[in-house]
């Protein structure tokens, strides 16, 4: 069990930089929202672990550059799966 925000920050980003985790997958197997996981990420964690935070970052920057591309695959997989049915 987390006991705190600070404790909080510093497990999601543990767990994003050793799994390259997305914020929604993040959020998905601690059970909170994706804005807890953002809000946790972005603003507690560089004042917690810098150190931590730059490797988190550059996690967060990527999929923030590959979000477009995932979203027309599940597009286009949506409606692949709706053909066949």
């Amino acid at each position: 069990m987390i006991k705190s925000d600070k404790e909080r920050a510093v497990v999601f980003g543990e767990y994003m930089v050793s799994r390259k985790a997305t914020v929604r997958a993040t959020a998905k197997v601690f059970g909170v929202s994706k804005s807890t996981v953002h809000k946790d990420l972005t603003e507690r964690l560089p004042k917690l672990s810098p150190s931590l935070y730059k490797k988190v970052k550059l996690i967060l920057e990527e999929n923030k550059q590959q979000r477009h591309i995932r979203g027309g695959l599940a597009t286009k997989h949506k409606y692949e799966e709706a053909k066949r049915s």
